[in-house]
């Protein structure tokens, strides 16, 4: 766009930092408080006619019930609300700016992470989900892309974003008839199928995005979303690879049914577990460990070694000479390496 617009007289959008099916996501400048914020735009015309269509109502029920469930929440792990506005058929949701990579993108850029690293994010999510549950909220759409890696990595600031489809347990369903919201391979089977959803779908969500980050890819894809879904309902996760510590607690995050899953308390302790386990040397599916030859080595040379000592006084002791009649004028050596005058023979 040629000139720079500016929402609400004061939030000038300088860029586009993220695209959605709801909506943009751009930097911006706020001029009343001289700071950088993220500004979700989202769009509810263009596709219908008017806001007074079923779309249009959804549209924008859903981006202020993601802008209350957001402004309910104060914590570290949470992206902050800061304003919302109506302005020319759009709302437009100003956010916290956190300078970060999405955990999708961080796994693009450098590979899988290691088993420490992924319980890394998972005690930042746990602890970040213990606020959001606590708020009545149920956040519905946690992925890979929702999940910031601030400066460090998974060693930094971890933040979930994009409320965007959450629940919250005091409102009504604002989900069209018929519409799925949400990313399939991180969709809880209930979700699926439409059953009663609550904090535990967001337990199992949390286990897919942990296991693509130990994977690289999501547990659950496949070459279409409806084959997709029908592996959500029916069929076994891929997890990672041995030896890895956090396999039982993937599994169990990913169970079908919501009962069988673990609660918070049981995840931050089977994490802080794997924390507590010395660091491991491989970082996924590709970079299995390799067992350490040099010990075996040092103790094959050793017994070689032993054998072939064994031998030659086995041999010395038996035959001093080596075998053959001694020499007049070469006195065969002892073990100590000194020379000794052949025994007579009784001839002179």
């Amino acid at each position: 766009m040629p000139e720079l617009r500016v929402v609400a007289g004061r939030y000038r959008l300088l860029d586009v930092i993220g695209q959605g099916g709801m909506g943009r996501v751009w930097r911006a400048a706020d001029e009343l408080l001289d700071r950088r914020v993220a500004v979700k735009e989202m769009r509810v015309e263009g596709a219908f006619e008017g806001p007074e269509t079923e779309e249009g109502r959804v549209r924008r029920e859903r981006a202020l019930r993601e802008a209350r469930a957001s402004a309910r929440i104060d914590h570290p792990g949470v992206v902050r609300v800061y304003d919302v506005v109506e302005e020319d058929g759009r709302l437009w949701i100003v956010m916290e700016l956190v300078d970060a990579r999405s955990l999708a993108r961080y796994v693009d850029d450098e590979g899988p992470l290691d088993e420490h690293a992924a319980a890394r994010v998972g005690l930042a999510l746990v602890a970040a989900l213990r606020r959001v549950h606590a708020a009545g909220v149920v956040h519905r759409d946690i992925k890979p892309e929702n999940v910031l890696l601030g400066q460090g990595g998974p060693a930094g600031r971890v933040v979930l974003t994009d409320f965007g489809i959450a629940a919250l347990q005091d409102s009504g369903r604002l989900t069209q008839t018929g519409m799925l919201v949400g990313s399939p391979e991180y969709m809880a089977p209930e979700r699926v199928s439409g059953a009663g959803q609550g904090p535990p779908s967001d337990l199992w969500s949390l286990g897919a995005t942990l296991c693509t980050a130990l994977r690289g890819s999501s547990p659950f894809a496949r070459t279409s979303a409806l084959n997709t879904l029908v592996a959500v309902l029916h069929e076994a996760p891929e997890l990672p690879p041995e030896p890895s510590g956090l396999r039982p607690l993937l599994s169990a995050l990913l169970a079908k049914d919501p009962a069988a899953r673990p609660d918070l308390d049981a995840v931050e302790e089977a994490l802080r577990a794997v924390l507590a386990r010395p660091t491991p040397s491989w970082r996924g599916p590709g970079d299995r460990p390799r067992a350490d030859w040099r010990p075996h080595v040092l103790t094959a040379v050793v017994l070689l070694v032993a054998a072939a000592v064994a031998a030659v006084m086995f041999f010395t002791a038996r035959d001093p000479g080596g075998g053959g009649p001694p020499g007049p004028s070469t006195p065969p050596p002892t073990v100590a390496g000194t020379s000794t005058a052949p025994p007579s023979d009784g001839t002179g």
